[in-house]
């Protein structure tokens, strides 16, 4: 352990160990049968049992030990005290042996905003497409996304009945990134990935104009050169934990016009300007989406 872990560091920490907590809850749930499945605002729009209940587990046991957070989490629910065994007080003595980056070593607690995603891919961990699912939650500091950390539940579920399942990955910016290989996609390719249940004709033909020959939609981890989010449906608890990682490894996470998202906690939770990322060659990706694509995604 660092000599003195800075609440950066100790706030990633335990994020960890809560995100773990998480991904067994959301087994957990899959496994008893009863989704509970609630429509929000829509059939596209849904909730469901893991999402309170991982809702509750995250941002009880963040508040219980950093009761000076501000937590934000997508779901509006009513309070109400949270069993024992949601709670989760660990720590990752991997992640307190880490020296905090320079810059963020004197951060204060309430300087910090956290937000949460408890269940990414509700609507697919209905359908039954495990690989889809994740547990986002995203630390951001005078409104810059500065950390990450997302649980896979269902990691290595396609391995066989005695696999273990699940993994969760970190990172902070200055820092690196931790938890899974980084790899490129074979050079000459450009591998498109888009949000499956988020398709729309702007969705497509800002995908065909960025690679008319060889258009890949891969929801895969780490296969992709390019994430193209051409509808203004995505909200700040999806985009916080995931541009942080992807800025900690050299990557570029914006809106379709290439503006930075802001994660303060007085801004709109909408990303009404869509989402681009890309590990490299973020401006080329950029520079193929249509005006009209553009002119429809007001920020």
């Amino acid at each position: 352990m660092a000599s003195n872990p800075s609440i950066l560091m100790r706030l990633v920490a335990s994020a960890y160990s809560i995100a773990n907590k998480a991904g067994t809850i959301v087994r957990k749930v899959m496994a008893g049968g009863d989704l509970g499945i609630v429509e929000k605002c829509g059939a596209n729009d849904l909730q469901t049992k893991a999402d309170r209940l991982v809702q509750m587990s995250i941002c009880s046991s963040l508040a219980q030990k950093f009761p000076k957070l501000t937590i934000i989490g997508e779901e509006d629910l009513p309070s109400e005290e949270v069993a024992a065994e949601l709670l989760e007080d660990g720590q990752c003595e991997e992640i307190l042996k880490k020296a905090c980056p320079q810059q963020y070593a004197a951060i204060r607690e309430e300087e910090l905003v956290v937000w949460v995603d408890p269940l990414d891919g509700t609507k697919e961990y209905t359908e039954g497409l495990l690989d889809h699912v994740t547990v986002l939650i995203g630390i951001a500091y005078e409104g810059k996304a500065i950390a990450g950390v997302i649980n896979q539940p269902y990691y290595n579920y396609e391995a066989g009945a005695d696999a273990v399942l699940g993994r969760t990955i970190w990172g902070v910016l200055g820092l690196g990134a931790f938890g899974f290989q980084l790899k490129e996609v074979p050079a000459g390719k450009h591998i498109i990935t888009t949000t499956r249940s988020h398709s729309s004709k702007l969705v497509n033909d800002c995908i065909s104009a960025m690679n008319p020959d060889s258009v890949i939609i891969q929801l895969v981890e780490g296969k992709a050169s390019a994430y193209v989010f051409a509808s203004p449906g995505c909200k700040k608890w999806d985009t916080c934990a995931p541009e942080a990682i992807l800025h900690a490894v050299g990557g570029k996470l914006t809106d379709i016009h290439g503006n930075f998202f802001h994660y303060n906690k007085e801004v709109k939770h909408m990303n009404s300007g869509g989402v681009l990322a890309a590990l490299k060659n973020h401006d080329y990706y950029a520079s193929r989406v249509p005006e009209a694509v553009k002119q429809a995604l007001v920020p």
